[in-house]
């Protein structure tokens, strides 16, 4: 694991992420102080940058938009659009291969060419996203499609925490 050089820190009154991929663990910082602490569900498939991979990238990212500002709590999103449906566990037994991206979106753009950004590894071509899940998803295993799931719960707080713009560090 690389640690970010000083230089590279968001300034001390910013918030910022840190996704720890190995723990399965998102981190909200303000400067160098931990603010709020999650258990997450990264990418099944393990780490990885590649289009059609289906595994979450590494380096460092930011919140390129946020969706779902006026969405009710579970809403269902395709194509980062609220499709009109609310979740429930009935939608889900209905749907049973379907991958939920509930509630709130944060979509993420990488900041490292050749890395996370451009070409084949580019996190944003990717629909790399911070989305909530099913409560009856367990937090803490790595199962997703490639992005970083949360609860619903820790998913709206770090969403009122990180606007467009936040820094996002992934590493594992």
């Amino acid at each position: 694991m690389r640690t970010p050089k000083l230089s590279e820190l968001p300034p001390s009154h910013a918030y910022w992420l840190e996704i720890d991929t190995q723990c399965q663990r998102l981190t909200l910082w303000k400067g160098g102080t931990a603010f709020f602490s999650c258990l997450v569900s990264t990418a099944k498939a393990g780490i990885g940058q590649e289009e059609g991979s289906g595994k979450t990238p590494h380096g460092w990212h930011y919140v390129r938009a946020a969706m779902g500002t006026d969405a009710p709590v579970n809403a269902v999103f395709r194509g980062r659009r609220w499709t009109g449906e609310v979740y429930t566990p009935t939608l889900g037994q209905q749907y049973p291969e379907r991958d939920w991206i509930l509630t709130r979106i944060l979509w993420l753009c990488g900041l490292e060419t050749d890395r996370n950004r451009r070409g084949c590894v580019d996190s944003q071509r990717r629909y790399i996203y911070i989305h909530g899940t099913p409560e009856s998803e367990p937090m803490g295993q790595a199962l997703s499609h490639g992005c970083i799931r949360l609860s619903r719960n820790d998913l709206l707080y770090v969403f009122d925490h990180a606007p467009p713009g936040t820094p996002v560090w992934l590493h594992g």
